[in-house]
């Protein structure tokens, strides 16, 4: 059996860093790890190619070579995924789908064969079963969770790791909030589950001997969600896993309440975590009332994040306008918070109601679901009708980002940061391709920011500062000057 698994492709937003990898010369941030992590449970005897249409092409002889199309993906990539269906179809193509956007919109993708929805080691084994005999369904899917001590070790060896900015592995899923725009618990539950250390291991050593000497994006919704097992199983794990190996780093997501607990902010960084989103929201109490946000309730979220910092974790922070406490101060509320903190990488959109959440059902039966979420928090759009008169909102929300990421004071906020932040110390490899993309990337950003682009008076005054007051994080500051030039042609195509 000739197997071709097609992860679509993703459209320019806040979060696909499209603008910054032309630096380093990358094609996408990660690659497909559901994918990869189906693979594995695979028949071994089958014959796999990998397409990840965001850093190479689907051409004709890959359909002609495959017998079966597995396809995967997220809710921001319907439009690519209804594209790639027709074309696999056109080429007679059986299609299996499956992931969040076939879990959660199947039913509008008629000419997929098979669906094989929820987590795939529960239902690809009964579907897997069922083909060998003939008998194949069109549908599979379970309310049972997996026990994800038997999931497979990726298969790296499908990618062509030199094309992505960063790996990713996945210890937990579940959640024990319950934010009601969230649908993360709709489909992994609450009790966090997780892997074994050994698991995570074993997954690491198999992208370090691929020659992966870069980050590793822990891709768990909480990892903090289960601190017992982090606490003592994960992190001593890792700390002893990363002596004697250079160039790997870690970054996650964790609830704002990883601030309370020192010991284990400590530890992560000492595990080699050197940055987390943290889904802050909003700093107005009433708007994370609201939202069930409880555990951002009663705190003091500046100094939460600047515990982090000073630590040494970076914090990027997720945020929400269009609460139905929200009004016309709102937004101004939040540009003050935002810098007040030095989240340097700050995701803001419009609030959205994503099907399986109990927002989507709150509000569908206050009759204020407008439409399907596109996926994208950034793009402004919106599929809930707001409290807020809805073109004061949308005005508000253009005028926040365009602000956030104008040089001045997007630069001012790296400065604020990069004052705050204790780097903690890394185990760097240097090699020559590492030197040479580092080197270039560089350079590119004294060309394109420094000389030819709008924010050169910013980035020269951070960078002057940067290299004589703060020298260890001079090439944080680079990095950072990187990213703004990403974010404020994302906050351009906001504008409309």
């Amino acid at each position: 059996m000739h197997v071709i698994l097609i992860y679509p492709e993703f459209p320019t937003t806040f979060w696909s860093f499209k603008y910054a990898l032309k630096f380093i010369n990358k094609k996408a941030s990660s690659p497909p790890l559901g994918l990869l992590s189906m693979a594995a449970l695979l028949p071994k005897t089958w014959q796999k190619k990998l397409v990840d249409m965001n850093v190479s092409r689907l051409n004709q002889k890959d359909l002609e070579w495959a017998d079966y199309v597995f396809i995967s993906g997220m809710t921001l990539q319907r439009e690519s995924a209804r594209q790639v269906i027709s074309r696999c179809k056109q080429a007679g193509l059986k299609v299996v789908a499956g992931g969040p956007l076939f879990t959660l919109e199947h039913e509008k993708f008629k000419s997929v064969d098979h669906f094989v929805l929820n987590e795939a080691e529960v239902t690809l084994p009964e579907f897997l079963k069922d083909l060998q005999a003939g008998k194949a369904r069109r549908i599979y899917q379970t309310a049972e969770f997996a026990d994800i001590h038997h999931s497979p070790v990726p298969l790296w060896e499908l990618l062509e790791m030199k094309k992505y900015a960063t790996m990713s592995i996945q210890y937990s899923r579940g959640c024990p909030f319950n934010c009601d725009f969230c649908n993360v618990t709709s489909l992994f539950g609450h009790l966090p589950r997780t892997k074994n250390a050994a698991q995570i291991l074993s997954e690491l050593d198999a992208l370090y001997q691929a020659g992966w000497r870069g980050g590793v994006f822990f891709v768990d919704d909480n990892l903090i969600g289960n601190k017992k097992a982090l606490k003592n199983e994960l992190l001593p794990a890792l700390i002893q896993w990363r002596k004697g190996k250079h160039g790997i780093s870690f970054n996650t997501q964790v609830s704002i309440n990883l601030a309370d607990d020192e010991p284990l902010i400590h530890n992560m960084v000492e595990a080699g975590f050197n940055m987390v989103f943290v889904g802050i929201e909003t700093p107005n109490e009433n708007s994370l009332a609201e939202c069930s946000k409880k555990q951002n309730l009663n705190r003091d979220l500046v100094a939460d994040v600047k515990r982090l910092q000073r630590a040494g974790l970076q914090v990027q922070g997720g945020f929400i306008v269009g609460f139905d406490h929200d009004t016309s101060s709102t937004f101004h509320k939040l540009i003050n918070f935002i810098q007040a903190s030095g989240i340097v990488t700050a995701m803001v959109g419009l609030l959205q109601a994503p099907i399986g959440t109990k927002l989507y059902e709150r509000l569908s039966r206050a009759g204020r679901i407008l439409k399907r979420v596109t996926g994208d928090n950034t793009d402004g759009s919106t599929n809930v009708v707001p409290i807020m008169d809805a073109k004061l909102l949308r005005k508000g929300y253009k005028k926040l980002m365009s602000t956030l990421y104008s040089p001045r004071v997007y630069y001012q906020r790296v400065k604020t940061f990069l004052s705050n932040y204790q780097p903690p110390k890394m185990n760097l490899h240097l090699d020559f391709q590492s030197i040479y993309e580092n080197l270039r990337a560089f350079l590119r950003s004294i060309v394109l920011l420094g000389i030819l682009g709008k924010e050169r008076k910013e980035y020269w005054k951070l960078f002057f500062w940067s290299l004589l007051h703060r020298p260890s994080v001079f090439p944080l500051a680079i990095v950072f000057s990187i990213y703004g030039y990403h974010f404020r042609r994302i906050s351009e195509l906001i504008q409309g």
